[in-house]
């Protein structure tokens, strides 16, 4: 396998790797999380845009494309109509995880229902910053064990830019 230089830049400095030729693409995640409200499109406007993002996960054969729990039926449905092997992922209480345990389980079967391949669930950060380990520990368990249970892969999330650094 031979290797071909790959350059990015970071911090205003040009990076330069020699990777072998691999196909990254299989290995990354395409995530598409904006609400119509958040990207200033329309419904119809923000559909085309989700349908777009994920006919170029297809395309670019992708691991896996990352939406919002209402479009999870659309991407299954486009993935089984051409034989991809691009997984579906969803994000369950997001983005706040403030929704109660129960709520996050509901909405974690009807995605997987609808043809979720990977969940991830976002942790309730309020409870977390107030100390409430014990609904933390409760929702992590219940949602690990619904997903497991379902042969889903399951990933717990938390928006660490709304902790401080002790709380880090």
């Amino acid at each position: 396998m031979s290797s071909a230089p790959t350059s990015f830049t970071a911090f205003g400095v040009c990076y330069f790797l020699y990777l072998p030729q691999v196909k990254l693409h299989a290995y990354l995640d395409s995530t598409y999380l904006k609400t119509p409200v958040r990207s200033g499109l329309s419904e119809k406007e923000t559909l085309k845009k989700v349908k777009d993002h994920i006919g170029e996960a297809i395309s670019y054969g992708f691991k896996l494309v990352m939406i919002r729990p209402n479009y999870v039926s659309l991407a299954r449905e486009m993935m089984d109509s051409v034989g991809s092997e691009v997984l579906v992922g969803t994000v369950i209480g997001f983005p706040e995880g403030t929704y109660s345990t129960e709520k996050k389980k509901k909405e974690a079967l009807r995605a997987i229902e609808d043809g979720a391949d990977e969940l991830d669930f976002v942790v309730n950060y309020t409870a977390f910053k107030q100390g409430d380990t014990e609904l933390v520990k409760d929702e992590l368990l219940q949602g690990t064990q619904l997903a497991l249970a379902h042969d889903k892969s399951i990933k717990w999330i938390i928006e660490t830019a709304a902790l401080n650094d002790k709380e880090i």
